[in-house]
């Protein structure tokens, strides 16, 4: 039995129905029931990370956990993590592409877990294309707004995490390894408008923002000023040196790794 997290999100979805169609027993953890839709012969389990002790129910008989942390902050890990230590052989865990130094609360979680009796696999992708959806409304309107667009990032596609999360599940191959994830080339951010705009059969334009205002709009978004300015330092960053590219998508799972404009056209509804 595989207990996925944020089974409605973008990943964990992906998770679930590739889970199912390999043969898993899969129970989905949700806040709403009443909102999630899956494949047949999902179970689901109503559980918040936030309160550990929602969590119990969920975690009998499971043997494996996919988690995906929800939000910026991580104040019950320590108890999440012992709860799923306590219930499962193995975790394989969301985090991100960070330097050793950051702030975020992903290297919090991957010390926990390390330091846990559990076998661990960390997904550590960079950029994920579904970010993009926060450009909606914009491409409606058909100017996209927002800071370093000559910023080139290495998109991946939330389907290709999942691909790489269930061979860690299911398979002993990843055990203790942290790949690294990405889609197969960087793309500007000016570029990836264009790209959303054709696959949506209309124009849309880039339009600069200044950094200092990127940082104000996120800080206000996210409730953390340090968060926003870190965030916004890393994209003028991926100007001069473009997110890193790798081919563990295809290494791992045996198919390239979905590109940018394939992400778009299967998105293309969100944008309309």
């Amino acid at each position: 039995m595989i207990l996925v997290t944020g089974a409605t999100g973008n990943v964990g979805r992906h998770a679930v129905s590739q889970l199912t169609a390999a043969g898993a027993q899969v129970r989905a953890l949700v806040r709403n029931p009443a909102k999630a839709a899956f494949p047949a012969g999902v179970e689901v389990v109503t559980g918040d990370l936030t309160d550990p002790a929602s969590l119990s129910g969920a975690l009998d008989g499971v043997d494996g956990v996919f988690l995906v942390w929800p939000g910026f902050a991580a104040e019950t890990a320590a108890k999440v993590v012992d709860l799923v230590a306590a219930h499962a052989r193995r975790v394989v865990y969301l985090s991100a592409n960070l330097p050793e130094d950051s702030t975020m609360f992903h290297k919090d979680l991957e010390r926990l877990i390390s330091a846990s009796p559990l076998e661990w696999t960390f997904l550590r992708p960079g950029g994920f294309a579904a970010n993009t959806l926060g450009w909606a409304d914009a491409v409606r309107a058909g100017t996209v707004r927002w800071v370093y667009g000559q910023a080139a990032r290495s998109l991946i596609h939330e389907a290709d995490i999942a691909a790489v999360a269930v061979k860690a599940l299911l398979s002993d191959e990843l055990v203790g390894q942290a790949p690294v994830l990405s889609g197969p080339a960087a793309v500007t951010q000016a570029e990836q408008v264009r790209i959303i705009g054709a696959a949506v059969g209309r124009e849309v334009r880039w339009e600069e923002m200044p950094p200092e205002e990127a940082v104000t709009q996120l800080a206000t978004v996210w409730g953390d000023p340090v968060l926003a300015r870190e965030a916004v330092a890393a994209w003028g960053g991926f100007v001069a040196a473009p997110e890193q590219v790798t081919d563990a998508v295809e290494r791992l799972t045996g198919r390239p790794a979905r590109s940018f404009a394939a992400w778009a056209a299967d998105h293309a509804a969100d944008f309309r």
